[in-house]
């Protein structure tokens, strides 16, 4: 276990059993280590605390939530640079003081502050910072010892480069996983399996968002998320069509877009530039091997997502959200322990736990990671959002 010594010169070697805390002398503090039946974790993007995704994988991670998970390092380049002094940054600062003193996590600038992964040690890269920024940090965890990446929705900007990044870690024998949690959901499990169930049925994927109705608001989100809404908030709902329904581009036989529930539009971002986009879509796919399927997603929707199979007439049987009542009191927790944060991650904290543990367990157990979108899958979502956007644009003319 040499390589820890690049911590600092008074690391020494920790004989505590692997998986705890290892507390050296009191000049260095401890160092968070995996099992041998756990994957050593690289955080790469935690963003401030309550508001940046990867700050909640932190979170749930020290928690102890994902068996087969420990969370060893942080690279947060923002935050440890230009940042610091910024909104959020005092925060941060407080926060990793606090977890690398109670978790032994170390936090870098950078990737190449990271020391080599010990012998035997399965380490696993967690992205989760901007989508554009994604193939560098491919490539950097792929240099620095990662054997298996969790890409956060949608991977990359583009088909194109997520195809690139998909041979790069091919060629290096790394395994690209995908962060797609409603492949894993409760409600579209249920919803599938009702729908299964009944010959004849059809189901709609519901996803919704808590914007406010205003040019300001919709603006902001335009230009926050400006690869667009089929490539963003609905990028989920792709994902469940190409894995379970044989949606790809060329398996489309028919798009119809909703014109009466759809709506797009053209809004001022905060930088004064416009952006075209939909606040919301509802449209139904036709398959050429006969699946059919529909998907409707609202920015100003309000906080429930859900599934609802409806018979041959067009009647609704089946409805179930999310959250259900069971994840309401799990919410309400949640809410009480982390007042202020982004209330999605509360409705949506056992997917991303199921999805952590499974892609850990893969790496560091080589299970198979049971319902994971795969990088293949990933990159057809892309390509049929980026089919999906004209010729829906083009019926809402």
């Amino acid at each position: 276990r040499h390589s820890f010594l690049k911590f600092g010169i008074n690391a020494h070697y920790c004989n505590q059993p692997m998986g705890s805390l290892c507390s050296t002398d009191s000049t260095t503090s401890k160092m968070a280590t995996p099992t041998d039946k756990q994957a050593e974790v690289i955080l790469a993007g935690c963003g401030a605390p309550k508001r940046g995704m990867g700050w909640y994988h932190a979170v749930q991670l020290l928690k102890g939530k994902c068996p087969s998970a420990v969370l060893c390092h942080v690279i947060e380049p923002w935050f440890l640079g230009g940042g610091a002094e910024g909104p959020g940054g005092p925060e941060f600062a407080e926060w990793a003081k606090e977890v690398e003193a109670e978790h032994g996590v170390k936090f870098h600038k950078s990737f190449d502050d990271l020391p080599t992964p010990a012998s035997g040690v399965k380490r696993l890269c967690l992205v989760s910072g901007r989508t554009a920024d994604n193939p560098r940090i491919l490539g950097e965890a792929i240099k620095h010892g990662c054997t298996t990446i969790y890409l956060e929705k949608p991977g990359a900007p583009t088909v194109a480069l997520l195809e690139a990044m998909k041979e790069e870690a091919s060629s290096q024998d790394v395994t690209v996983l995908m962060g797609y949690n409603k492949n894993v959901c409760k409600y579209v499990t249920k919803g599938r399996d009702f729908s299964a169930e009944n010959p004849g049925s059809h189901i709609t994927f519901v996803s919704n968002n808590t914007y406010e109705p205003t040019a300001e608001s919709l603006g902001e989100c335009f230009e926050r998320n400006c690869e667009g809404m089929l490539k963003n908030m609905a990028i989920h709902e792709l994902a469940l069509l190409v894995s379970f329904y044989d949606v790809s581009v060329e398996n489309i036989e028919s798009v119809t877009a909703d014109k009466d529930f759809s709506s797009m539009q053209t809004l001022k971002g905060p930088s004064g530039k416009e952006w075209t986009d939909f606040d919301k879509i509802k449209f139904t796919i036709k398959t050429k091997t006969g699946k059919e399927v529909s998907v409707q997603a609202d920015r100003c929707g309000g906080d429930t997502s859900y599934a609802m199979v409806a018979d041959s007439t067009g009647k609704e049987i089946f409805r179930h959200c999310m959250p259900d009542e069971e994840d309401k009191a799990n919410v309400s927790n949640l809410e009480k322990e982390y007042p202020g944060a982004m209330p999605y991650f509360f409705s949506q904290d056992p997917d991303y736990i199921t999805v952590k543990e499974r892609v850990s367990d893969y790496c560091a157990n080589g299970t198979e990671a049971k319902g994971i979108a795969t990088v293949d899958i990933a990159c057809e979502t892309l390509r049929v959002a980026e089919y999906l956007v004209p010729v829906l644009q083009e019926q809402l003319k």
